[in-house]
């Protein structure tokens, strides 16, 4: 029993890492294929395959960061925080997703409070837990016609004081009796999911001493929530 214990640990790490990865790496081999076009014009287009080149080596960064985080989770390690502004991991989040969300004809809407007080958190890991919300947004969408694609981000403080940040689609939602099995390893509503980016996400928030929920939008879609002690 301990070592089918420890198999499925194992299994369940080699997951969660090829889970969280995957989007880094695919980016770095388009922007690696941008590049060689860019370059094997007739008249090379240095600028653009520059900044394919930037992609790359910051989507590199990214997929570091990723294993060493799910790494320092697993391994129930101290996090690196430090005081950090939401609506700037927000922002980070938002631009390293914004060739997919163009691509996939997403509009964004903002509503950044201004007046949020600091968090003491780890960089890496909350922008992990915002980009996670929003393909799990980009997701629900496909299945919409493009014209009603929307994702609203907004951040603000609570009646309690804490920093909470949403992400709201326009999708095609969530059955109720799902919004309560979400969050958990391996459970997941689409074919190619594998049930491990929510649970990745709820774990992380909660390492910050913090909350992750979900509830249905109105007229439809879902909005992920979490908030963070100030």
């Amino acid at each position: 029993m301990r070592q089918q214990g420890r198999m499925f640990e194992a299994d369940e790490l080699a997951a969660s890492i090829a889970h969280e990865v995957n989007q880094p790496l695919a980016a770095i081999v388009a922007n690696a294929q941008c590049c060689l076009v860019s370059l094997g014009k007739p008249q090379p287009d240095v600028a653009r395959a520059r900044e394919a080149a930037e992609r790359i080596v910051s989507n590199g960064f990214h997929a570091s960061n990723v294993i060493r985080g799910i790494r320092a989770m697993l391994r129930r390690e101290s996090l690196e925080t430090a005081p950090l502004r939401i609506n700037d991991v927000v922002a980070d989040a938002l631009a390293s997703l914004s060739r997919q969300l163009r691509r996939s004809g997403i509009s964004i809407k903002l509503r950044l409070s201004p007046d949020l007080r600091m968090v003491l958190a780890d960089r890496t890991q909350l922008q992990q837990v915002i980009v996670n919300l929003m393909r799990n947004a980009i997701d629900s969408l496909a299945q919409v016609p493009k014209r009603s694609r929307s994702v609203e981000v907004s951040t603000c403080l609570d009646e309690n004081g804490s920093v909470l940040v949403a992400v709201s689609d326009s999708g095609v939602g969530l059955d109720e009796q799902h919004l309560g099995r979400i969050f958990e390893p391996f459970f997941t509503t689409r074919k190619e999911g594998m049930g491990l980016g929510l649970s990745i996400c709820r774990a992380i928030v909660e390492a910050h001493r913090g909350r992750l929920w979900a509830t249905p939008s109105l007229p439809r879609g879902v909005t992920f929530q979490f908030t963070l002690p100030s």
